[in-house]
């Protein structure tokens, strides 16, 4: 699991889910051959996967810190790396992974909620675009938005989470109760 997919894993437990690292979930797709029918079978991966008793939780966790950001038009299925994030753009692979997963864990598909988790977004309004893509019904998943997460989310629900005095052996969280008894950590 990386960096981040530990912050958010963390930020998912707090919500009651028991957390895995990524799944792949394979999808059958016609390939672009004119002279025959042809298909072939791909494994898509879901960076996190959620689970308790009422809902399944798809996540996609792209962290981009180092880099430009997440770019509306690649999530949007557009132009550029839209490969990155067929999980969300690709109706086709979208529904495949949802009703691999329903199959796989016992959910219905009104159960499963899909997620975007993003650590940097690219400048100049790509937030706001990927989250208007995300609300639009043609999106939905279950019956409900792709929902979007900032780090500035992520990052306010592992703080709650580490005001507790329980210890848990988990690296994020010792790392920030180490910044803030060094006084490294604005409130």
């Amino acid at each position: 699991m990386e960096a981040f997919e530990q912050f958010v894993a963390l930020a998912m437990e707090s919500e009651g889910f028991v957390v895995s690292g990524a799944l792949k979930f394979p999808v059958s797709r016609r390939t672009r051959k004119t002279n025959y029918e042809e298909w072939q079978t791909h494994g898509y991966e879901v960076d996190l996967v959620g689970a308790n008793s009422e809902r399944l939780v798809l996540a996609t966790v792209k962290s981009f810190f180092g880099s430009r950001g997440v770019v509306a038009e690649e999530v949007m299925g557009m132009k550029g790396h839209t490969s990155r994030y067929y999980a969300l753009n690709e109706p086709e692979v979208r529904d495949g992974i949802v009703h691999g997963a329903c199959e796989r864990f016992g959910y219905r598909p009104d159960q499963v909620e899909m997620r975007l988790y993003v650590g940097k977004f690219a400048g100049g309004g790509h937030e706001e675009q990927i989250r208007d893509w995300a609300q639009d019904e043609r999106q939905w998943v279950g019956g409900r938005p792709i929902r979007v997460v900032g780090a500035d989310e992520v990052v306010a629900e592992v703080r709650k989470v580490a005001q507790s005095k329980q210890y848990r052996d988990n690296a994020v969280l010792a790392t920030l109760k180490v910044l803030q008894a060094a006084g490294a950590l604005a409130e």
